[in-house]
């Protein structure tokens, strides 16, 4: 299976365990994020209009050193899947996905047409974290993923009901369970607890298959078999909520 995340940081958190996860299940994937740090779809179609080659090329949820374009990635392999996001800071307002997303998506459409496209849902930034209640005015997390979630919904159907892979939901799910240090600076995903989490959400969504089982731990910020245990329960709770796999 081949998967292709236009994104940015935020995908480049939620794609760095993807392939590890999958091998331990001999599950064999081929993952592919186009970095920017802090892309918006603004800027994504701006640079699909350009054919600017400004992407870092990660494989498999590490850095290549290459420099690609969007069309040249879709155009490189026959993807199954690809993955479309707003930044995390404008994720909030739909106001800023359009006309951008649905340009993206017909491109994509265009230079992929095999590509099953689906929405990657970010996730609200930390507690008391100051982006969240200076730059962006909220008083609680849980009040920007609700706008966050309420976006990317109107983004889905936009785009005829694509299906969401609920990073957001997860983060949710995982704090009411207790789940600390999910953010390593207020806003990414912490490179243990945070981007596990995110791999495993990827992994049951795109795969269909069961994270519970998953023996992966080689984490470059080592958590507790505990902790894995109840992210694994999150993750999942969070796809079936979404409708990817039934319990």
């Amino acid at each position: 299976m081949n998967i292709l995340a236009i994104g940015n940081s935020f995908s480049q958190d939620a794609t760095r365990y993807l392939y590890d996860i999958a091998l331990e299940d001999n599950v064999h994937l081929k993952v592919v994020n186009l970095y920017i740090g802090g892309c918006s779809l603004e800027t994504h179609w701006n640079n699909a209009l350009n054919n600017s080659s400004a992407y870092s090329y990660e494989l498999n949820g590490k850095s290549t050193g290459k420099m690609i374009s969007i069309k040249d990635a879709l155009t490189s392999d026959k993807w199954d899947y690809v993955t479309l996001q707003q930044v995390s800071h404008r994720s909030i307002n739909y106001d800023t996905y359009q006309p951008y997303l649905t340009n993206l998506s017909n491109y994509v459409k265009q230079y992929a047409p095999q590509a099953q496209q689906v929405i990657h849902q970010t996730w609200a930034y930390e507690e008391g974290f100051e982006r969240l209640t200076i730059e962006l005015g909220y008083s609680s997390q849980y009040d920007m993923f609700c706008d966050l979630k309420s976006a990317y919904e109107k983004a889905s159907r936009d785009l005829g009901n694509l299906k969401i892979i609920p990073s957001g939901e997860a983060f949710q799910i995982a704090i009411k369970n207790g789940i600390k240090h999910l953010h390593r600076d207020g806003f990414h995903a912490s490179l243990g607890a945070g981007r596990y989490l995110l791999g495993a959400v990827w992994y049951e969504c795109l795969t269909g298959r069961s994270i519970m089982h998953n023996a992966f731990n080689k984490l470059d910020e080592p958590i507790s078999n505990e902790e894995i245990s109840i992210l694994k329960k999150c993750a999942h709770e969070a796809v079936v909520k979404y409708g990817w796999i039934s319990r």
